[in-house]
């Protein structure tokens, strides 16, 4: 028997799976995890549920992708910030940017990985637990940025790498917040701006 190259090809899924999952993406950045249905899911990722299953997993495996998009991109905040080689630069570019981000109207305000777990409950403990250990890990590349900054001298000797780190996390969860609840860009640029130059005053070298 002869098999034709058409019965050799598998089914196409039908849908552009990076475009499906920047929409459920979207859907937990604005919802957070634990308000997040399925339903809601596939309706914006204009899929079915076996589709979903098939492509992504369960709703865990799907969220921890969509995470990790956020997180990968070229131009997220870390990324772009990182790229100065001062660190007045980093800082006033983390604090900026982040005001910047973090109020663009082209996707839901705030920071996906912080507003994503603002609101679980006990049913998504290990959810929130990874997510978590995300946030330690940044928080960590902050400490190994200022760390590196004050070997070269940029830092003032009492400056404490770690408690910088964990000043500009604090920072960025008051901005994400701000932004959630209707700040805008100006009003959060204002903030960054002062919240830069104060630590810039008391633990960058002039």
């Amino acid at each position: 028997m002869t098999i034709t190259k058409a019965a050799c090809v598998g089914r196409p899924r039908g849908f552009d799976i990076d475009i499906a999952l920047e929409q459920a993406l979207n859907v937990f950045w604005r919802n957070g995890y634990e308000g997040t249905s399925l339903n809601e899911l596939t309706e914006a990722m204009g899929i079915k549920k076996p589709s979903l299953y098939a492509a992504f997993g369960n709703k865990e495996q799907l969220f921890f992708k969509a995470i990790d998009l956020y997180e990968n991109r070229p131009d997220s905040l870390f990324n772009i910030a990182f790229q100065h080689d001062h660190i007045a630069d980093v800082i006033r570019g983390l604090l900026l940017g982040a005001a910047a981000q973090f109020t663009d109207c082209s996707h839901p305000q705030g920071c996906a990985l912080i507003n994503s777990t603002l609101s679980c409950s006990e049913a998504s403990e290990s959810i929130k637990q990874t997510v978590l250990a995300r946030k330690l890990k940044h928080k960590q590349q902050l400490a190994d940025r200022f760390e590196q900054a004050k070997l070269k001298g940029e830092l003032q000797g009492r400056c404490e790498p770690v408690v910088l780190a964990s000043l500009m996390t604090a920072l960025f969860q008051g901005l994400s917040m701000q932004a959630s609840e209707g700040a805008s860009v100006d009003e959060l640029q204002k903030v960054a701006t002062m919240a830069a130059e104060g630590i810039l005053t008391v633990s960058v070298k002039r």
